[in-house]
């Protein structure tokens, strides 16, 4: 099965299916003389594991790593680092109704047309559980952001038709929706509870602000920065579309309006969203993406199963009425990469030449 590793010289290979005996990651390319430890890596599990609220999925995992090679005496070695996660809270039962059955909304019809046969435990290498994998990569990548001074704040921007206005990323962590707007966080917290009891979900928008980027960062033509970002966030399952800066809202505006004024003292605004022609200002990149609501549901749905024959679909089980809050954590994650990638890549083309 392709498609399994992302990047170049900081490059991921995620393992593992929702229900299998484990999921992990193999990071090649880390530099060496890295301080790294595994509560360093568990601190962004956390952030990511099940049963952390009433709006996320009760599935009770611990979700704690461990560093099966890549570090000797608390520091990189400059060798492969891989990091494995046991599977523990699972109940493939849960899904024995709905083995011969394709959800809707889900990737049971495309795997089983693509492979002649798929894994109907949890969604198997389609479920967000194989993200685990990316947000242990993502760890180590922002370790070494942090000696680069860049800083990755993600936070959910909307839920249905909730939009946080008075932003303060200071307040990200500090609700369960990870909302930058105490206000609306509440709001958005209340509604997603609300359409969990109707056994249905909502989608939502999360917005990704990274500061400190230094100015050079990205590779044209085909691996412009936000070219890569929107690869690497759109490999994210249930996000459904991406934009940067002033994104869609462009095709209202003129060029007089749109364009980033640039002084002495730097660019007067940044409707680019911190990229020109693939590559960093120096100002804030800024990007959002959309998820969907998440596909199992409740609520009755038509389908057909692999004979062909028709039928009505349940997804009974443990899921999230919304995914937006733990999307937060993964999408630092990919973009953290995809930074280090880059920055790597750029300092060997200035090291040859």
């Amino acid at each position: 099965m392709a498609g399994n590793s992302f990047g170049r010289i900081f490059k991921i290979t995620t393992f593992g299916e929702s229900h299998g005996k484990a999921v992990g990651v193999v990071l090649d390319g880390c530099p060496s003389m890295l301080e790294l430890s595994e509560e360093d890596i568990q601190r962004e599990l956390d952030r990511r594991r099940p049963g952390q609220s009433e709006i996320t999925t009760p599935r009770n995992e611990k979700d704690e790593v461990v560093i099966l090679s890549g570090v000797f005496e608390g520091k990189t070695t400059g060798t492969p680092i891989c990091m494995l996660v046991y599977n523990q809270d699972y109940r493939s039962k849960d899904y024995s109704k709905v083995k011969d059955l394709f959800r809707p909304g889900h990737a049971d019809f495309t795997y089983y047309q693509k492979y002649g046969i798929r894994d109907y435990r949890g969604g198997g290498r389609s479920s967000s559980r194989e993200t685990i994998g990316r947000v242990c990569a993502g760890a180590v990548a922002k370790k070494i952001l942090g000696k680069l001074g860049v800083s990755i704040y993600a936070y959910v921007k909307q839920v249905g038709n909730i939009v946080a206005e008075n932003i303060d990323l200071n307040e990200i962590e500090n609700n369960p929706v990870r909302c930058a707007d105490k206000e609306a966080a509440k709001k958005m917290y209340d509604y997603i509870l609300d359409v969990k009891k109707r056994g249905d979900s909502v989608g939502a928008i999360v917005e990704v602000v990274v500061k400190g980027v230094p100015v050079g960062i990205g590779e044209p033509v085909f691996d412009r920065l936000n070219a890569e970002i929107a690869k690497a966030i759109m490999s994210i399952p249930a996000v459904k579309g991406i934009e940067f800066g002033r994104g869609f809202q462009v095709a209202t505006l003129h060029g007089s309006e749109n364009n980033d004024e640039i002084t002495r003292d730097g660019f007067v605004s940044n409707n680019a969203g911190g990229t020109l022609g693939g590559i960093s200002t120096g100002e804030d990149l800024i990007f959002r993406f959309a998820v969907k609501p998440p596909s199992s549901i409740l609520i009755p749905k038509r389908s057909i199963n692999i004979y062909g024959a028709e039928c009505e679909v349940v997804t009974e089980g443990r899921h999230d009425p919304c995914v937006a809050p733990r999307v937060v954590p993964i999408a630092e994650a990919m973009t953290a990469i995809v930074l280090v990638d880059l920055y790597l890549i750029d300092r060997a083309r200035k090291n040859i030449f």
